[in-house]
């Protein structure tokens, strides 16, 4: 503990510096083989579901909620506290269901890869991903030492 505060105390203030990352040799790392495309394309399928799920819902919930306070009919008062507490929900739903629509964009990407047969290649190196990043991580394009070379470089 007091050997990195002494090393923080030590760079000069304001500048930043980029964190080197620890990273192991690869040793009998499995990685993306195409004969894997038929898992990944159900894999990212099954993600894609999900979302559009999910953006069904959100959009489900919005319509009811300009319902539920306009007309007549309404049982709710139309305190201004309240307009403003639901168009703030509105806001967050509408940034979500667009953060969700790019994250479907990306998968539409990867199936297309898959049909082209591009997929689970590193878009820098050319060399094949690891399978356990493209499990956690279906959209990647680059392997995770090309990924840590390109965080590196936004770093500095």
């Amino acid at each position: 503990m007091l050997e990195l505060s002494r090393k923080k105390r030590s760079q000069p203030m304001g500048r930043k510096t980029a964190v080197q990352p620890r990273v192991s040799p690869e040793v009998d790392v499995e990685r993306f083989s195409p004969s894997d495309a038929e898992y990944f394309r159900n894999l990212i399928i099954e993600r894609s579901n999900k979302i559009l799920r999910q953006l069904g819902l959100l959009t489900e919930a919005s319509c009811n909620t300009v319902q539920e306070y306009s007309g007549d009919n309404s049982t709710y008062t139309l305190h201004m506290a309240d307009q403003g507490t639901d168009a703030q929900e509105r806001e967050k739903a509408f940034l979500l269901a667009s953060r969700e629509g790019r994250y479907l964009k990306y998968l539409n990407r990867a199936l297309d890869m898959i049909k082209e047969g591009i997929y689970g290649i590193c878009t820098d190196c050319g060399q094949p991903i690891q399978k356990k990043r493209l499990e956690l991580v279906p959209t990647a394009r680059l392997c995770t030492a090309c990924k840590i070379k390109e965080e590196q470089r936004r770093a500095t």
